[in-house]
This record gives C-alpha cells, structure tokens and sequence, in this order.
C-alpha cells in the first residue's frame, strides 16, 4: 500500500498541472476574446454615435452639427433629437391704410429621426408648435401639430421608399427646409402654387455622383387632401414625380438642399430639375393646401427649377404653374344666395442672385412675378404681382445660427386697372442644431 501511494501521488500530481495549465489557457484566450468583443462594441458604438447624421432625401434639413444622438448599446436603436426656432418682427406699409408691424414666433420644430432594428429601416418625426405652423384652429377638429410621420425603407445607397405623410417632391425651394433659406420665407408662387405635405407612398432612385454627371428620380402617390386630413372619405387621390439633373456632378455637402454657397464650391455646380403632379378632384385651393372647394376639381401642376453656385456667388431660377378648365366652384347657401370659392390657378416666375462675403455676410435679390389664371384676372379681379426683396444674412453658425433682415416691395395690378403698392421690412433671428 505504502508502495503505491507515491506513485498514485506523482501522478495526480501531473493531471492537476496539466488541468490548471489547460484552464489557465483556456481563460487567456476568453479573456482574449471578451476583450476583443468588448473593443468591437465600444467602436462600433463610437462610429454609430459620430455618425448619427441621417439624412431623409424626403425630408432634407439643414444643421451645422448632428443634433443630440443616442444609440443603444446593442446598436439595434437609434434616436436624435433636432429643434429650430425663428422669432421675427416684421413692418408692414400697405397703401391706404395705416402702418402695423407683427412680432411673432414664426416657426418652432421638433424633430426626432433614427432606425429601429436595422439601419436601412429609417424613421422621421417632427412637430410643429408655431400658431402660423399649426393653421387655423377648427371647431371639432384636433390641432394640427404633426408635420412629418414615416417611415423609410434604404436597402442600398440608390433606392428609398417612404411611406407615411412628408413632403411631396416638389419645387427645390419648396424641398428645402425653411431653415435653409437666404431670405425670411419662399417666394410667393412657392406659397401659391406648389405641392406640400401629403400622406401616401413614395419610392426614389439617386444616382448623384461627386464630379459626373448624375440624376435623381422621385415619385410620389398621396391621398392629394394634405396632412392631418380629418374629412370624409374620397376618391381623391394625387401623383407626382421629379427629375433632378446634376450636370457637373453633386454639390459640397449636400448643397442642393440649402440656399445660398456657404460651401464655396471650388468648380461650378448646377442643377436643373423639373416636377409634374395631377391631384384628382383635389377638396382645397392649392391642392394639399387652402381652403375648402364647393366642387372638387381636378389639376395640373408643373415646376421648372435650376441652382448654379460657384465660388461664393449662388443663382436661382425657378417657374412654377397650376392648370384646369374651370377655377371657381359655386354653392348656394340657405338663404338662397350664391357663394363662390376657386383654385388658385396661374403661373410665376422667381429669380434669386446672391454673394456671400468672406467675413460670412450675404447679399441676396429675388424678383417674382406671379400671374393669374385668365378666369379668375377677369371675373374675379385677383391681382397679379410683382415682388422684389433685398436681403442682407449674417451666418453666424451656417445655416444653424443666423440673423436676417430684409425689405420686400410688391406691385399688385387688377384687371379693373387699379395698383396697389404695398413693402415690409422684416428681421429674423435663427437658432437650431
């Protein structure tokens, strides 16, 4: 037995160094790995938060940083948050009648963006608090706060398809984000006669390409009723589609989306684009907007628009027009009497020229003219309109952060031969991230 024992020991001895060996590195080699896991997360982490820039070709935007992001840690959620504010004061003369000014909160957004699951499933949201932003308050109806819910499916850098209400693909200025403009507002035809939100499908093709030519192509089927449709059900329906032209390849940083050459693109960029929408038996003025028709009523809206920048100097041309047979809708009311409403139907033209200075001063002239449609010039005297604005921007941060002021002069003319001259002048102030 004694005999035995000091082999046996021996032994025992050798299969324990030989496990703790075997355990020690096994143990390396899943510290190893843990720690190669755990630097894996981290940097992933760390690409997804420095790259939380979404960019929704639906619904551009303009913002200097990347706005407040969180991503979980699993990377399968991700969320930022965006907010812009535009607070003006603005001096009206109208001809004949006594100076008033406005001072108001003219737009307060905000906008939550980000993925859920997978980055090619997108999701946009954004809210709007501004009276002038909501519209008009109606009896029965909730407010209007929702200016954008969709959702957005990207399998690859070419193809997205939107579903949900956003904006139509319509004229560029109109594509734009407000807070990307030069001066305080659009122009008056993209107030009249352009497309808005709506709610339906969407399905877009990009093929931009740095320094070749490239081209996108956007389409859209909506409802044609506007957002926060709260109406009866219809069989009314709208169709719309875009193609943008980029000759000498894509502007800097998305430059198509913002007025204005604070890139100061080194060579010449430009854009030539054009957009066609039928909204069928349309219920309001503009389409997706205005007031309430008598008579449904069916139309044509075409755009035409081209940006140019080059070396701090940025041009735009833009021709917008809305057509039908017949514009005014009637109705009688109980007491017999015939009331009457109408599309706004006619055509316009907007021609913007800036310089932006080094010191990140901005000069900017635009000139629109705005002609209406035959029917409503004649029976129903609405004036057509010449407008001329000069604008002065200071970037302080891009267009993030920047103070405005501009003074605007319109020249109204009425078939009966009447004119009327009115001006304002207007200071913004802007702030956003």
């Amino acid at each position: 037995m004694n005999s035995i024992f000091p082999k046996d020991y021996k032994a025992f001895t050798k299969i324990i160094l030989f496990l703790r060996t075997q355990l020690y590195l096994t143990m390396k080699k899943a510290y190893l790995l843990i720690g190669l896991l755990f630097s894996i997360t981290a940097l992933s982490q760390k690409i997804e938060t420095t790259n939380n820039d979404i960019k929704l070709a639906q619904l551009p935007y303009y913002n200097f940083g990347k706005g407040v992001g969180i991503t979980s840690t699993d990377s399968i959620f991700q969320l930022n948050l965006r907010f812009r504010m535009q607070n003006r004061v603005t001096v009206y003369e109208k001809e004949d009648e006594k100076t008033t000014y406005e001072g108001e909160i003219r737009r307060l957004r905000l906008r939550f963006d980000g993925y859920v699951g997978n980055p090619k499933f997108l999701y946009a949201v954004q809210l709007s608090f501004a009276p002038k932003d909501m519209g008009k308050t109606v009896e029965g109806e909730s407010v209007n706060i929702i200016r954008d819910a969709s959702m957005t499916y990207r399998p690859n850098e070419h193809w997205s398809f939107i579903f949900g209400q956003t904006k139509l693909p319509g004229n560029r200025q109109r594509i734009n984000s407000s807070g990307a403009l030069q001066l305080t507002d659009r122009s008056i035809n993209n107030a009249r006669f352009n497309l808005d939100r709506d709610f339906g499908i969407q399905a877009y093709y990009h093929h931009e390409r740095e320094d070749k030519f490239g081209f996108n192509i956007k389409t859209a089927v909506s409802t044609g009723r506007g957002r926060g449709f709260q109406g009866q059900e219809s069989d009314s329906y709208a169709l719309t589609g875009r193609i943008e032209l980029f000759p000498l390849g894509s502007f800097k940083k998305n430059g198509a989306f913002f007025e204005g050459d604070i890139a100061r693109e080194a060579t010449p960029r430009l854009m030539l684009a054009t957009t066609f929408s039928h909204n069928n038996n349309a219920e309001n003025s503009q389409g997706q907007t205005g007031t309430k028709l008598y008579q449904p009523r069916s139309f044509n809206s075409t755009m035409v628009d081209a940006i140019l920048k080059y070396n701090g100097w940025a041009g735009m041309v833009s021709y917008m027009n809305r057509t039908l047979s017949d514009a005014i809708t009637y109705t009688i009311d109980d007491l017999g009497n015939r009331k009457s409403n109408y599309v706004f139907a006619g055509h316009g033209m907007d021609y913007q020229l800036s310089y932006l200075f080094p010191s990140n001063y901005e000069l900017i002239g635009r000139i629109s003219t705005q002609k209406m449609k035959n029917q409503l010039y004649t029976e129903l005297n609405l004036p057509n309109t010449q407008e001329f604005t000069l604008g002065v921007t200071k970037y302080i941060w891009e267009h993030a952060f920047k103070l405005q002021a501009e003074v605007t002069y319109d020249r109204l003319s009425f078939h009966q031969g009447q004119t009327k001259n009115n001006m304002y002048f207007r200071v913004q102030f802007e702030i956003g991230i």
